[in-house]
Protein backbone atom coordinates (compact mmCIF):
# COMPACT_ATOMS: atom_id res chain seq x y z
CA UNK A 1 0.00 0.00 0.00
CA UNK A 2 1.39 3.40 -1.05
CA UNK A 3 1.84 5.87 1.71
CA UNK A 4 0.43 9.28 0.70
CA UNK A 5 1.09 10.95 4.00
CA UNK A 6 3.90 13.52 3.54
CA UNK A 7 5.27 16.07 5.90
CA UNK A 8 4.90 19.76 4.82
CA UNK A 9 8.60 19.96 4.03
CA UNK A 10 8.40 16.93 1.76
CA UNK A 11 5.18 18.01 0.05
CA UNK A 12 6.34 21.51 -1.01
CA UNK A 13 10.04 20.83 -1.75
CA UNK A 14 9.74 22.72 -5.09
CA UNK A 15 8.67 26.03 -3.54
CA UNK A 16 12.24 27.32 -2.78
CA UNK A 17 13.26 26.51 -6.35
CA UNK A 18 10.40 28.53 -7.79
CA UNK A 19 11.08 31.50 -5.55
CA UNK A 20 14.77 31.41 -6.43
CA UNK A 21 13.95 31.42 -10.14
CA UNK A 22 11.53 34.33 -9.74
CA UNK A 23 14.09 36.36 -7.79
CA UNK A 24 16.75 35.70 -10.48
CA UNK A 25 14.44 36.75 -13.30
CA UNK A 26 13.34 39.84 -11.44
CA UNK A 27 16.92 40.87 -10.79
CA UNK A 28 17.90 40.35 -14.44
CA UNK A 29 14.91 42.35 -15.66
CA UNK A 30 15.62 45.24 -13.32
CA UNK A 31 19.36 45.47 -14.25
CA UNK A 32 19.74 47.79 -17.27
CA UNK A 33 22.33 47.07 -20.00
CA UNK A 34 25.59 48.95 -19.58
CA UNK A 35 25.49 52.32 -21.36
CA UNK A 36 27.91 52.57 -24.29
CA UNK A 37 28.73 55.00 -27.10
CA UNK A 38 28.26 53.94 -30.69
CA UNK A 39 29.94 55.63 -33.65
CA UNK A 40 28.15 55.71 -36.98
CA UNK A 41 29.95 57.32 -39.95
CA UNK A 42 27.70 57.60 -43.05
CA UNK A 43 30.60 58.61 -45.35
CA UNK A 44 34.25 57.64 -44.88
CA UNK A 45 35.61 58.47 -48.37
CA UNK A 46 35.30 61.74 -50.27
CA UNK A 47 36.42 62.08 -53.88
CA UNK A 48 37.14 65.63 -55.09
CA UNK A 49 37.38 64.49 -58.70
CA UNK A 50 39.51 66.64 -61.01
CA UNK A 51 41.20 69.56 -59.21
CA UNK A 52 44.32 71.73 -59.49
CA UNK A 53 47.29 71.43 -57.17
CA UNK A 54 47.04 75.11 -56.15
CA UNK A 55 43.58 74.66 -54.62
CA UNK A 56 42.87 74.37 -50.88
CA UNK A 57 40.69 71.26 -50.58
CA UNK A 58 38.42 70.61 -47.63
CA UNK A 59 35.62 68.28 -46.61
CA UNK A 60 33.59 67.76 -43.41
CA UNK A 61 32.82 64.19 -42.32
CA UNK A 62 29.79 63.64 -40.06
CA UNK A 63 30.02 61.25 -37.10
CA UNK A 64 26.82 60.23 -35.33
CA UNK A 65 26.56 58.85 -31.81
CA UNK A 66 23.68 56.35 -31.81
CA UNK A 67 24.64 55.04 -28.37
CA UNK A 68 23.55 56.11 -24.90
CA UNK A 69 26.89 57.38 -23.60
CA UNK A 70 29.21 60.19 -24.73
CA UNK A 71 31.24 59.32 -27.80
CA UNK A 72 34.78 60.64 -27.55
CA UNK A 73 37.24 61.12 -30.40
CA UNK A 74 40.49 60.12 -28.73
CA UNK A 75 42.92 60.58 -31.62
CA UNK A 76 43.06 62.15 -35.08
CA UNK A 77 46.22 61.20 -36.98
CA UNK A 78 46.61 62.27 -40.67
CA UNK A 79 49.13 60.34 -42.74
CA UNK A 80 50.43 63.60 -44.24
CA UNK A 81 51.58 66.86 -42.65
CA UNK A 82 49.66 68.60 -45.44
CA UNK A 83 46.35 67.61 -43.81
CA UNK A 84 44.89 69.99 -41.21
CA UNK A 85 42.17 68.58 -38.94
CA UNK A 86 39.48 70.31 -36.87
CA UNK A 87 37.00 68.14 -34.99
CA UNK A 88 34.46 67.80 -32.16
CA UNK A 89 36.09 65.90 -29.32
CA UNK A 90 32.88 64.84 -27.53
CA UNK A 91 29.56 63.88 -29.16
CA UNK A 92 26.53 63.49 -26.86
CA UNK A 93 24.18 60.47 -27.06
CA UNK A 94 21.85 60.84 -30.03
CA UNK A 95 23.89 63.75 -31.37
CA UNK A 96 26.36 64.20 -34.20
CA UNK A 97 29.79 65.74 -34.50
CA UNK A 98 32.09 66.75 -37.32
CA UNK A 99 35.64 66.11 -38.47
CA UNK A 100 36.80 68.74 -40.97
CA UNK A 101 39.90 67.86 -42.98
CA UNK A 102 41.70 70.33 -45.23
CA UNK A 103 44.58 69.76 -47.65
CA UNK A 104 47.04 72.60 -48.09
CA UNK A 105 47.56 74.01 -51.60
CA UNK A 106 50.35 72.39 -53.64
CA UNK A 107 50.35 69.31 -51.39
CA UNK A 108 48.75 66.94 -53.94
CA UNK A 109 49.46 66.11 -57.56
CA UNK A 110 48.24 63.44 -59.99
CA UNK A 111 46.06 60.76 -58.35
CA UNK A 112 46.13 61.15 -54.58
CA UNK A 113 44.62 59.43 -51.54
CA UNK A 114 45.16 61.00 -48.11
CA UNK A 115 44.08 59.00 -45.06
CA UNK A 116 43.33 60.24 -41.55
CA UNK A 117 43.13 57.72 -38.71
CA UNK A 118 40.34 58.38 -36.18
CA UNK A 119 40.18 56.53 -32.84
CA UNK A 120 37.04 56.40 -30.64
CA UNK A 121 35.98 55.15 -27.22
CA UNK A 122 33.34 52.99 -28.94
CA UNK A 123 34.07 49.38 -27.84
CA UNK A 124 32.41 48.01 -31.00
CA UNK A 125 34.32 50.25 -33.42
CA UNK A 126 37.63 51.40 -32.10
CA UNK A 127 38.91 53.24 -35.18
CA UNK A 128 38.23 54.22 -38.77
CA UNK A 129 40.16 55.80 -41.66
CA UNK A 130 38.69 58.88 -43.32
CA UNK A 131 39.93 59.28 -46.90
CA UNK A 132 40.28 62.31 -49.17
CA UNK A 133 41.09 61.44 -52.77
CA UNK A 134 41.07 62.89 -56.24
CA UNK A 135 43.17 63.72 -59.28
CA UNK A 136 45.19 66.95 -59.17
CA UNK A 137 46.56 68.58 -62.31
CA UNK A 138 49.60 70.82 -62.11
CA UNK A 139 48.73 74.49 -61.89
CA UNK A 140 52.03 75.47 -63.53
CA UNK A 141 53.84 73.19 -65.95
CA UNK A 142 57.60 73.60 -66.33
CA UNK A 143 58.79 72.06 -69.58
CA UNK A 144 60.99 70.17 -69.97
CA UNK A 145 62.00 70.47 -66.29
CA UNK A 146 62.89 72.83 -63.47
CA UNK A 147 66.44 71.40 -63.64
CA UNK A 148 68.76 72.53 -66.44
CA UNK A 149 71.84 70.39 -67.10
CA UNK A 150 74.84 71.23 -69.27
CA UNK A 151 77.31 68.45 -70.13
CA UNK A 152 80.18 68.20 -72.56
CA UNK A 153 83.24 70.09 -73.69
CA UNK A 154 83.66 73.50 -72.06
CA UNK A 155 84.22 75.24 -75.41
CA UNK A 156 80.98 73.94 -76.94
CA UNK A 157 77.82 76.02 -76.99
CA UNK A 158 75.44 75.06 -74.18
CA UNK A 159 71.97 76.55 -74.07
CA UNK A 160 68.55 75.57 -72.74
CA UNK A 161 65.01 76.80 -73.09
CA UNK A 162 62.35 76.37 -70.41
CA UNK A 163 58.65 77.02 -70.91
CA UNK A 164 56.32 77.98 -68.03
CA UNK A 165 52.66 77.20 -68.77
CA UNK A 166 49.98 78.34 -66.34
CA UNK A 167 46.67 76.56 -65.76
CA UNK A 168 45.61 79.09 -63.13
CA UNK A 169 42.09 80.56 -63.43
CA UNK A 170 43.51 84.10 -63.44
CA UNK A 171 46.15 85.98 -65.50
CA UNK A 172 49.40 84.53 -64.19
CA UNK A 173 52.55 86.65 -64.35
CA UNK A 174 56.25 86.21 -63.73
CA UNK A 175 57.08 89.47 -62.03
CA UNK A 176 60.87 89.04 -61.85
CA UNK A 177 63.69 86.51 -61.68
CA UNK A 178 67.03 86.37 -59.89
CA UNK A 179 70.08 84.59 -61.27
CA UNK A 180 72.57 83.70 -58.51
CA UNK A 181 75.30 82.65 -60.99
CA UNK A 182 75.46 85.61 -63.40
CA UNK A 183 79.14 84.89 -64.04
CA UNK A 184 78.21 81.41 -65.35
CA UNK A 185 74.97 81.90 -67.33
CA UNK A 186 72.97 84.58 -69.07
CA UNK A 187 69.20 84.42 -68.52
CA UNK A 188 66.48 86.10 -70.57
CA UNK A 189 62.72 85.89 -70.20
CA UNK A 190 59.98 86.65 -72.71
CA UNK A 191 56.20 86.42 -72.78
CA UNK A 192 54.78 83.97 -75.29
CA UNK A 193 51.14 84.32 -74.24
CA UNK A 194 50.21 87.04 -71.74
CA UNK A 195 48.90 85.68 -68.46
CA UNK A 196 49.58 82.14 -69.63
CA UNK A 197 52.99 81.21 -71.08
CA UNK A 198 56.54 82.48 -70.48
CA UNK A 199 59.76 81.28 -72.09
CA UNK A 200 63.16 81.42 -70.38
CA UNK A 201 66.44 81.09 -72.31
CA UNK A 202 69.54 80.08 -70.39
CA UNK A 203 72.95 80.40 -72.09
CA UNK A 204 76.18 79.11 -70.64
CA UNK A 205 79.10 81.55 -70.72
CA UNK A 206 81.53 79.63 -68.53
CA UNK A 207 84.15 77.83 -70.62
CA UNK A 208 86.36 76.14 -68.09
CA UNK A 209 86.62 72.47 -67.22
CA UNK A 210 84.81 71.39 -64.06
CA UNK A 211 81.40 71.64 -62.45
CA UNK A 212 79.18 74.46 -61.25
CA UNK A 213 75.75 74.52 -59.64
CA UNK A 214 73.42 77.48 -59.34
CA UNK A 215 69.81 78.52 -59.16
CA UNK A 216 67.38 80.92 -60.78
CA UNK A 217 64.52 82.15 -58.59
CA UNK A 218 61.34 82.96 -60.49
CA UNK A 219 58.80 85.19 -58.71
CA UNK A 220 55.12 85.19 -59.66
CA UNK A 221 51.84 86.84 -58.70
CA UNK A 222 50.37 83.53 -57.43
CA UNK A 223 49.62 83.91 -53.71
CA UNK A 224 49.98 80.23 -52.87
CA UNK A 225 53.12 79.70 -54.95
CA UNK A 226 54.92 83.03 -55.28
CA UNK A 227 58.32 81.51 -56.10
CA UNK A 228 59.67 78.78 -58.38
CA UNK A 229 63.28 77.66 -58.01
CA UNK A 230 65.16 76.56 -61.12
CA UNK A 231 68.41 74.58 -60.77
CA UNK A 232 71.35 74.84 -63.17
CA UNK A 233 73.96 72.07 -63.07
CA UNK A 234 76.95 72.00 -65.42
CA UNK A 235 79.66 69.33 -65.89
CA UNK A 236 82.36 70.19 -68.43
CA UNK A 237 85.11 67.81 -69.49
CA UNK A 238 88.06 67.95 -71.91
CA UNK A 239 87.22 67.22 -75.53
CA UNK A 240 89.10 63.88 -75.34
CA UNK A 241 87.00 62.72 -72.39
CA UNK A 242 83.75 63.73 -74.08
CA UNK A 243 84.46 62.08 -77.41
CA UNK A 244 86.46 59.10 -76.17
CA UNK A 245 85.43 55.43 -76.51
Amino acid sequence: MINTNHTPSQKFWWVPLVWGLLIFLGTAASSPAQAQPRAEIPVTVHDFGQVREDMALGYTFVIKNTGDQELKILEVDPDCACTVADYDRVIPPGGEGKVHLELKPFSVVHSFKKKTYIRFNDPAQRAVNLVLQGDAAKSIEILPSHIVRFRGAPDAKHAAQVRFISHMPFPWQITEFRNNIPDKVDVTLRTEKPGKIYVMDILNKHHEQGRYIGKIEVFTNAINKPKIVMRVIADFYPESAVGGP
